[in-house]
């Protein structure tokens, strides 16, 4: 069992410990412990819809009052975390939330707010654009429909289908 699970690795895992050292000196990663080195690595697990929304951005028509935008936010107030995490992975690329909060997304270009944009028709579903943290929202016409599509997208969302 040990040589299966790390003696047969062992030369690969110096490499790692190695190649973290470089990147990440040991000397430097002591003080903290393993909940603070995860959240330091990965950011934030819990979604905090208040900071999401303080920093976010509606765009091309939408203003933060325009009911779709309203009725999205509402579906996140809704959402459990794990679908509120699925939400963010869908738009941005990443289920987590940087270390310092929404204020420092970032998008291919460097910091980049989340945006809700209106665009495309009634009938189709959200799409989003994870370079720029940007969700295409259609005009729906009630929070239904809305939150109905919305879920649609997030669950049958595989690697970068729908997602430019």
């Amino acid at each position: 069992m040990k040589w299966r699970f790390a003696d047969r690795i062992s030369k690969q895992m110096e490499q790692i410990k190695k190649g973290f050292n470089d990147v990440f000196p040991l000397k430097m990663l002591q003080v903290f412990d393993e909940r603070e080195l995860e959240y330091l690595l990965c950011g934030i697990s819990e979604i905090d819809v208040k900071d999401w929304k303080k920093n976010s951005i509606s765009t091309n028509g939408y203003t933060n009052e325009s009911p779709p935008v309203v009725w999205f936010w509402k579906a996140v107030e809704n959402f459990d975390n794990e679908m509120k995490a699925r939400l963010l992975q869908f738009v941005t690329g990443t289920s987590r939330v940087p270390m310092n909060g929404f204020a420092e997304l970032q998008g291919s270009n460097g910091p980049q707010k989340f945006c809700i944009k209106k665009l495309g028709e009634p009938t189709s579903l959200p799409r989003s654009h994870t370079c720029f943290n940007r969700i295409d929202l259609p005009p729906y016409k009630s929070y239904h429909e809305l939150k109905e599509k919305l879920r649609l997208a997030i669950e049958n969302c595989e690697g970068f289908e729908g997602v430019d």
